[in-house]
């Protein structure tokens, strides 16, 4: 998918983009502020342009994918006349967001084996998923390169789960790692994990004495910390006792770090210790409002720059992914569909009642929407006997591909908000005097938040192109 490659851009483009992003955001925030499940309570489709409702009326799913999101089958070719306001949006959501396609086209790991990565020895695949196994090689070996390059001494893995990551590093790739995890039950697991690993390659090393590397391997070093966004983390400055002399030069590290936790590294990362750092962040509704969101000073003095929680947990949503079940036309899509129907329900039964959460109904796509509903009205806890209007469910049943296409509409422009919040952290991170980069460094379709943020305190210059090659 084109987009703005954020390493073509000055300081000064970088805030102009930011003051088109806000501007843009303003005028559509009616259909990035919507819950599809008020389709029909709140009359989304209303909202819309009659010469939009025209246009996207009656579109099958593959051919919303082909219009819409530009992401066609092999060989299909749809012909249609649109309003040049809705080619307008989706000119202007192809040309403001940053790039999200790496160098490669297809993860080549998983050419051989689905399931298993070729660039990873087997003992580092054991307990991981395909997903995992392609980020932590890509972000380990991006980590390795910027830790040579900035001469860092000890890598920092903030919110480091069990540990996968940090393995990798230490283990795989030589390096120095704290890993800092809140959850003592998942610091513990990361452990046992460790000690396995270490007992297997140490096997290895007997059966292959030609293989062993010169240097003793290092498991990670993990500490149970809580990181407070708000405050200075003394442990994660902390050198680790094995650390050369001469000064501690701190790369810090995040996969996926949730919310706040990106927030936090990003202040750590002024501190004189910190070199370096590489961040892949994820769930942005949950980022502290005020304090996660904006950071740096020229966002947050621009009119419209606000998000709502509504607009930041739509820019964690997956527009690969959702395009290609547009293409297969997947029977799941009607979830939605029905979703509304039931909110529909919902407020008739008990207006004050918005929104509920509804636990899971299992191949909800199999059953029929009124079966849906009844199912839906006993999760929330009211009586699923209710008298339900057979004739005004199917009518909302027949409206599926309108449900489909408003929720295309939002997940177009979704990438939007996720670039207005990555630029925002370029921008804290220049208005400091440093320095910092976005990388597409995973496959989108595998990880959807595959965007890297690299942060140093010189400038790399040449030296910055080594970290955007793939290892052979």
């Amino acid at each position: 998918m084109p987009g703005v490659s954020v390493r073509g851009l000055s300081y000064e483009e970088r805030r102009r983009l930011a003051v088109d992003l806000t501007r843009v955001l303003s005028l559509y925030r009616s259909i990035l502020d919507a819950y599809i499940i008020e389709f029909f309570t709140d009359n989304l489709w209303g909202t819309l342009p009659c010469s939009w409702q025209e246009a996207l009326d009656g579109l099958t799913p593959p051919q919303l994918a082909t219009l819409l999101l530009e992401v066609p089958r092999d060989g299909e070719v749809v012909r249609s006349v649109w309003p040049l306001s809705l080619l307008a949006l989706k000119s202007t959501a192809r040309a403001l967001a940053f790039t999200r396609m790496p160098g490669f086209q297809t993860p080549s790991e998983f050419l051989e084996n689905p399931s298993q990565s070729s660039r990873l020895i087997a003992p580092f695949r054991k307990h991981v998923r395909p997903k995992k196994q392609h980020e932590i090689r890509r972000l380990g070996e991006l980590v390795k390169k910027l830790s040579d390059v900035t001469a860092c001494t000890q890598v920092v893995d903030v919110g480091s789960g069990q540990g996968h990551l940090s393995r990798f590093m230490s283990l795989g790739l030589g390096l120095n790692v704290k890993s800092i995890e809140g959850d003592q039950r998942l610091v513990g697991r990361a452990q046992h994990l460790d000690r396995e690993l270490l007992q297997t390659l140490e096997k290895e090393d007997r059966r292959n004495p030609q293989g062993v590397q010169a240097s003793p391997r290092r498991s990670p070093h993990h500490v149970v910390r809580w990181v407070d966004p708000s405050a200075l983390c003394e442990e994660l400055l902390l050198p680790l006792e094995n650390s050369p002399r001469g000064g501690t030069r701190l790369l810090l590290t995040g996969l996926h770090a949730c919310g706040d936790l990106s927030v936090a590294l990003l202040r750590h990362f002024s501190r004189p210790e910190v070199a370096a750092l590489a961040l892949v962040g994820c769930c942005y509704m949950k980022l502290s409002d005020p304090g996660g969101y904006p950071l740096s000073r020229w966002v947050a003095a621009l009119p419209g720059s606000q998000l709502s929680y509504r607009l930041r947990e739509g820019a964690c949503h997956a527009l690969e992914e959702y395009a290609e079940r547009l293409q297969d036309e997947a029977p799941g899509l009607r979830t939605h569909c029905y979703r509304a129907a039931l909110e529909t329900a919902i407020r008739g039964a008990r207006p004050e009642l918005r929104r509920p959460g509804v636990q899971g109904i299992p191949r909800a796509h199999e059953i029929k929407i009124e079966q849906y509903v009844r199912r839906g009205l006993q999760r929330v806890g009211l009586d699923p006997q209710l008298p339900l209007d057979a004739a005004a469910l199917r009518a909302q049943q027949a409206q599926e591909n309108r449900v489909v296409a408003f929720f295309s509409l939002a997940l177009l422009l979704a990438p939007l908000v996720e670039t207005l919040i990555l630029l925002d952290r370029l921008l804290y991170i220049q208005e400091q005097g440093f320095h910092a980069e976005l990388l597409p460094i995973f496959s989108p379709e595998l990880s959807p938040r595959n965007l890297v943020l690299v942060a140093t305190k010189q400038p790399l210059g040449q030296a910055f192109s080594v970290l955007e090659t793939e290892d052979g």
